[in-house]
């Protein structure tokens, strides 16, 4: 811990932010609609992993400028045979459900009742049977949290935003919430996941520059934002927060809702199973805890809980200027009042770029999280070097080993802390450290 402690120190001086130029827009969705009635359900966890299928949702078809419009990279011969659409299904025995006990195999099954983004069934398979919902959750300011929502996600990235500090975009497809948020702005990272997943995108307001680049996408119909109403469901948080901090949107009435636009479907989309298994892979390399520094303002660790195979997130209370030492304080969900845990927390090394001196001068960022870069990832105590990759546009990431042998993560919720490929990382003993940088 001193360790770090002394690293954290002498990193203290973040970088000097950007003037924030954001104007912010207001979109109406104008619609109609009355909110549905539908409770929320709670996830069943099962042995069960998804298969992968087809894929309805494609990347753009030319008509506008995106940063996708690049060469698609071509990986090894032994990494392609585990890229999303190239799964050797005929390897992997799926017709024939393989126990656990006593055997080193993962376990596949059929059926189309499991959430392919955790591996875990779910106990209403009409669940499944509609889009995921990425949405935008803050971080900051500090008042914000507890945020609703979290842990009854099934991913959640973190990624730098600007002026020190990140923020969250959670994918919720296995379950409904009542209240997820406060949901923020936008970025154009934040299009990366809703093309993986499929997903419709809730954020709140953005800059002009990455609002018009998603309203000139062919995602536009996709996109939710506040407007006057009940449809969308966004809700007011409860206790008196500022009002700019304090909308939220209710999952479990969204459904009713988005079958009003026109011309938008919700059907369920072909998303491609991760690798999941609940037998731990073999590593020699130990990990009790976690720790990411973005800045001076914002940083954070997981722990291990051998118990139950999962990480429990802390998180800064107060920034580590002028010599301060780290303080922390365990992250909870204000919905569910449950500690935030992953059964997966995977490190992504992403190239983090600037198109032109006046997105520089902001920090708006492009983060390419397309092609391959180096990751790591944490489960069960253990810790894997490992690579990740996205050659289709529509498809998750498939994580693998350097060599390209496929990674199996624990079935259940999985955190992605997205840093830059120059970004400082060291273990002392078995806790592992990352410091966010960009070249």
């Amino acid at each position: 811990m001193a360790t770090f402690q002394k690293a954290l120190i002498a990193r203290n001086q973040a970088r000097k932010p950007g003037t924030r130029m954001f104007i912010l827009l207001l979109v109406i969705f104008a619609s109609g609609c009355s909110p549905g009635t539908q409770e929320p359900e709670q996830i069943l966890l099962t042995r069960e992993v998804g298969i992968p299928t087809a894929t309805p949702f494609q990347p753009d078809d030319g008509t506008f400028e995106s940063p996708y419009n690049a060469p698609v990279p071509v990986p090894s011969a032994q990494a392609t045979l585990f890229a999303p659409g190239r799964l050797p299904l005929e390897q992997l025995n799926l017709a024939t459900p393989q126990s656990s006990g006593g055997s080193t195999r993962p376990i596949f099954y059929t059926s189309t009742n499991v959430n392919p983004l955790t591996g875990l069934m779910v106990p209403l398979p009409q669940l499944l049977d509609r889009r995921p919902l990425a949405i935008k959750v803050t971080q900051y300011p500090r008042y914000v949290r507890p945020q609703s929502g979290l842990t009854l996600a099934d991913v959640v990235f973190e990624y730098y935003i600007e002026d020190g500090l990140t923020r969250f975009i959670a994918i919720f497809y296995g379950n409904n919430a009542e209240r997820v948020g406060p949901v923020r702005s936008g970025r154009f990272f934040d299009e990366h996941i809703v093309r993986m997943y499929h997903a419709f995108f809730v954020f709140k307001y953005a800059d002009p520059r990455v609002y018009d680049y998603f309203t000139g996408s062919d995602l536009a119909g996709y996109l939710i934002v506040p407007g006057n109403g009940v449809c969308p469901p966004f809700v007011v948080g409860p206790g008196d927060r500022d009002t700019y901090n304090n909308i939220f949107l209710n999952t479990t009435k969204f459904n009713e809702c988005i079958a009003k636009r026109a011309g938008v479907d919700n059907d369920r989309p072909s998303l491609h199973s991760s690798f999941f298994s609940f037998i731990p892979p073999t590593s020699d390399q130990l990990a009790t805890r976690i720790y990411t520094q973005y800045s001076a303002d914002d940083y954070n660790y997981w722990e291990y809980l051998p118990k139950e195979n999962k990480y429990l997130r802390y998180q800064e209370v107060d920034d580590i200027r002028q010599e301060k030492l780290p303080s922390y304080a365990l992250l909870t969900d204000g919905l569910t009042k449950l500690p935030v845990k992953a059964d997966n927390v995977v490190v992504l090394f992403v190239t983090h770029k600037f198109n032109n001196l006046n997105e520089e001068e902001d920090e708006v960022y492009h983060i390419d999280l397309y092609g391959s870069g180096p990751a790591f990832v944490f489960r069960n105590g253990l810790a894997l070097k490992a690579e990740w990759s996205r050659n289709l546009l529509d498809q998750p990431l498939v994580i693998t080993s350097p060599q390209g042998t496929p990674i199996y993560l624990q079935p259940g919720i999985t955190f992605y802390q997205v840093i830059g490929v120059s970004s400082e990382t060291w273990h002392d003993e078995t806790d592992w450290h990352f410091i966010f940088d960009t070249p």
